[in-house]
């Protein structure tokens, strides 16, 4: 039978003090010129273990390079965007299969970004994943 209690305690935000409300409105709205403009975009992308392209958004392409390694094109420059990528299933259930994710600007492609998958031991090995890109 489940305890009413928590088994991690959590500890109580303080009340924010007198002020911190303004400050807080003033940094959201002077810090404008930091970020991603306007016109930015969120570009993503689901690759198999195979380095087939599964489902995405202004992908272009995905391929396998070697094990461990892909390379996914987008539609437009990405060199100056920010990269997230996580080992994850093409579908949309189950779950994934114990790894880690690197991912970096392409060499030499503007539009790409290069991802490596590792299994849990350092290893190089093809796992599925899901690759986001804010640019």
């Amino acid at each position: 039978m489940p305890s009413p209690r928590s088994r991690h305690p959590t500890a109580a935000q303080p009340e924010p003090g007198d002020g911190d409300a303004a400050l807080a409105d003033a940094e959201a709205t002077t810090c404008a010129s930091v970020g991603l403009p306007a016109s930015a975009r969120v570009l993503f992308a689901v690759v198999n273990a195979k380095g087939g392209l599964v489902r995405g958004l202004g992908v272009a392409a995905a391929s396998r390079l070697g094990t461990g390694m892909y390379q996914v094109v987008f539609d437009q420059d990405v060199t100056a965007a920010g990269y997230v990528g996580t080992v994850g299933l093409p579908g949309s259930s189950g779950v994934a299969p114990s790894g880690e994710i690197a991912v970096a600007g392409r060499t030499g492609i503007p539009n790409a970004v290069f991802v490596s998958t590792f299994a849990s031991d350092g290893r190089p090995a093809d796992r599925p994943f899901h690759l986001a890109v804010l640019a």
